[in-house]
């Protein structure tokens, strides 16, 4: 068995979120703490302690979808479902999502070919699984490799990369796919890009519209993938188990890949 690590690390100082979005994180040494643990027992002194040492422990500030972490239908509308139930159903968040979603069989579409901006296509989506001769089933794992994931880190990470259409995703989410996942900051196209095309537009339905598809069929997507390059196109497992926080709309997720 092999495991490839598809997650990026919680860092500071990297390009990996917007400015207002990016993690902080405060590090404790153990010359630092000393005082953190004699502070329990009452006379203890910091010479007691092995070489005077305390303990590591590091103060976290954080959104729940800094680094790798898995959205929630409830992060893209308050309704899911509207396209399987009359009316739809409340969006469920990240404690209410079925484990047996995140831990299925993989399928990578590779489309590092595209141009930053460029918003995929059901043909698109037709076109890759034609090339690596796959039919999809009902819950596997689509993991999409854009040009973002080379970039992760760099001041361009967060304009890199293809994004979603609506029509693509729901190609996915009526063939029974309910979690998928992307190397990019975001499951669709870059802000910057959409921007300049909601300018010329006006048409407002181009925003976010690969997560607003959650509205007709509810599904999960993972972003700040990594390492999906070393991934073949099918043949893996992937397990993404999402972090419990009660009626959060994600949850950071140690995303793994395994192959045989």
């Amino acid at each position: 068995m092999r495991i490839i690590d598809l997650s990026v690390a919680l860092e500071t100082g990297i390009a990996s979120d917007p400015p207002m979005m990016a993690p902080k994180i405060q590090y404790q040494g153990h010359a630092d703490t000393p005082d953190q643990i004699t502070g329990f027992f009452p006379g203890m002194t910091n010479a007691e302690l092995p070489e005077g040492e305390g303990w590591a422990v590091e103060w976290v500030q954080l959104s729940t979808h800094n680094g790798t972490h898995l959205d929630a239908p409830y992060h893209h509308h308050s309704t899911m479902d509207r396209a399987l139930v009359p009316g739809g159903r409340p969006a469920i968040t990240i404690d209410q999502v079925p484990l047996e979603w995140c831990f299925q069989p993989g399928v990578k579409l590779d489309f590092r070919h595209f141009a930053d901006g460029y918003v995929v296509t059901p043909e698109d989506v037709e076109a890759e699984l034609a090339r690596i001769g796959h039919t999809l089933s009902p819950l596997e794992i689509v993991v999409v490799n854009t040009s973002a994931g080379a970039a992760y880190g760099n001041p361009e990470y967060l304009a890199k990369g293809c994004g979603m259409g609506r029509d693509a995703t729901l190609y996915l989410l009526e063939r029974g796919v309910r979690v998928t996942g992307t190397d990019a900051w975001s499951w669709d196209a870059p802000f910057i890009h959409t921007a300049q095309r909601y300018a010329e537009t006006r048409d407002a339905s181009i925003i976010w519209e690969g997560h607003r598809a959650s509205m007709e069929i509810g599904y999960c997507h993972m972003e700040k993938l990594a390492n999906l390059d070393q991934l073949p196109a099918t043949e893996f497992k992937v397990s993404c188990f999402p972090f419990k926080i009660k009626a959060a709309s994600a949850g950071f997720t140690r995303c793994v890949a395994i192959l045989d």
